[in-house]
């Protein structure tokens, strides 16, 4: 079964940096589109960044010019650099991958808390 492997979460103060990555379990397929979403405790999921295969990049506005989206085809990852984090950063981070077959996979999670 393919999963999407998250890394890179955790607890930083009010205008720090972390680095998200996600990875295909098993590179059997290639990865179309990749999309890094947020929850907050008691909100819906929201996109925060995708990047398509021709490496185009759509960022919500609350994160433009903190936050970059990358992406590394040959090794089928996402990397997600978050800079000048706000409190209101603080959420569990979802990776998710579309398949050139057009299925989707999402990630387990990571948690991204950001002190005051």
């Amino acid at each position: 079964q393919v999963q999407l492997v998250e890394s890179g979460g955790g607890l930083v103060q009010a205008g720090g940096s972390l680095r998200l990555s996600c990875a295909v379990s098993r590179s059997i397929f290639v990865i179309n589109a990749w999309g890094w979403y947020r929850q907050a405790p008691g909100k819906q999921r929201e996109l925060v960044a995708e990047i398509s295969s021709g490496a185009n990049t759509n960022y919500a506005d609350s994160v433009k010019g903190r936050f970059t989206i990358s992406r590394d085809n040959a090794k089928n990852t996402v990397d997600l650099q978050m800079n000048s984090l706000k409190p209101e950063d603080t959420a569990v981070y979802y990776c998710k991958a579309v398949s050139n077959l057009r299925s989707v996979y999402w990630g387990q999670g990571t948690q991204v808390t950001v002190s005051s």
